[in-house]
């Protein structure tokens, strides 16, 4: 049987899924390190911020394409 329509659910989570997944977990661990820590929080704050731009920007570009 051919399949005439192509179905991209899966793609477009597999790019939500990177594109928000490692932000979400850099952020949950600079909030658990906040008081033990606070340079590494910040740390991890900043790069959280840094992939979800990067990200945002590559797969969201891929989305929109």
């Amino acid at each position: 049987m051919i399949f005439l329509e192509a179905n991209y659910a899966g793609i477009v989570y597999l790019f939500l899924a990177i594109m928000l997944g490692p932000p979400i977990l850099l952020a949950s661990i600079g909030i658990a390190y906040y008081k033990k820590k606070p340079n590494l929080s910040k740390i991890l704050f900043i790069l959280a911020v840094l992939y979800l731009l990067i990200g945002g920007g590559i797969c969201g570009s891929l989305l929109m394409s």
